[in-house]
């Protein structure tokens, strides 16, 4: 037999229709969740989760029960082999976090109801082909907002006034990053902001690629949104700190980890949002009929520490604006 075989294969043991889910009312419902990241760094995001279920009813042991799946390091990607367990163990329903990730749950079941908790760009990436009706499978929440790069580029122009060139690091193995790295070239048109393209496909990388920048002269940095280079968040900001460069990032747990400055949606409330999806549909909505749900809460986390080592000085408007200041 075949992997395609062996994958199929299981995709028709575990396979749930989605209205008989509404008649396992009086069993323990099986969540399998795959984490987008190592569970040190994601604790926070299953904590939320599980929260988000428990405000909604679902007690752990009762009424519920968890099948956690997290890779090793930010550089360990079995998901589809957490995928093809999941499913072997009959979960009810799959919570994923993480493009890649839901691209293997994906790939791995048009059965089981998968839903996202968050995705960057489901539409961008072909996950789904509408976020009004989804069809199929999945459904969930994303963090992809049209504004959001050019919000971002904008943010740094303010931090650093008269700024012309910015370095941007992105992942090209990331299927969301292409179409990001569009937006922004957008937004630099507007800006007149000239851009240094920066591709990190491993973790070696990142020293050339600053070396790159301070050489081109970059006046700061953007880095597009990705879990593998958030597991590198450290030698990130550390590498930005070196050379002086302002950066803003997007996803919060960079400023946590000494950057400058991070404007992006609220993501452990859009994870709170992601069980309400498991509710409906455990009590039989179809996930292909719920709309997903785009971020309507952000937020702007500037690190006045991180801006002093660099001898930045935030602008006052900038610091109005900020839901928080790290002092």
């Amino acid at each position: 037999m075949n992997r395609r075989d062996t994958i199929l294969g299981l995709v028709s043991l575990g396979a749930t229709p989605f209205a008989a889910l509404a008649q396992k009312a009086r069993e323990p419902s099986r969540v399998g969740v795959v984490l987008g990241g190592p569970l040190a760094s994601r604790q926070s995001h299953l904590d939320a989760f599980r929260d988000g279920m428990r405000a909604l009813g679902y007690m752990e042991g009762r009424n519920v029960a968890y099948e956690i799946r997290a890779p090793k390091g930010d550089d360990d990607a079995p998901f589809a082999e957490f995928a093809a367990d999941l499913i072997r163990l009959q979960v009810d329903i799959l919570v994923v976090q993480a493009t890649g990730p839901i691209l293997a749950a994906k790939q791995a079941t048009s059965a089981i109801p998968i839903v996202m908790a968050p995705a960057s760009d489901p539409l961008g990436t072909g996950i789904v082909t509408s976020l009004a009706r989804p069809g199929g499978n999945i459904t969930g929440v994303s963090v992809f907002s049209e504004a959001l790069s050019g919000k971002r580029l904008q943010l740094l122009s303010e931090l650093v006034p008269g700024i012309s060139r910015v370095a941007i690091i992105w992942n090209p193995g990331n299927p969301s990053n292409p179409g990001d790295l569009e937006r922004v070239k957008a937004a630099a048109r507007t800006l007149n902001v000239q851009l240094l393209n920066l591709e990190v496909r491993q973790a070696s990388d990142l020293q050339k690629v600053f070396d790159a920048a301070v050489k081109a002269r970059a006046g700061g940095l953007m880095i597009l949104e990705d879990r593998f280079l958030f597991g590198l968040r450290r030698k990130i900001t550390d590498l930005a700190l070196e050379h002086r460069l302002a950066a803003v990032y997007a996803q919060s747990g960079y400023v946590e980890a000494e950057g400058l400055a991070v404007y992006a949606p609220d993501t452990l409330h859009m994870i709170r949002r992601a069980a309400t999806y498991v509710d409906k549909i455990l009590k039989g909505a179809r996930p292909g009929d719920l709309s997903i749900e785009q971020p309507t809460v952000f937020e702007l986390v500037v690190n006045a520490k991180v801006a002093k080592a660099i001898g930045l000085t935030i602008p006052k408007s900038v610091i109005a604006r900020a839901d928080r200041v790290i002092e």
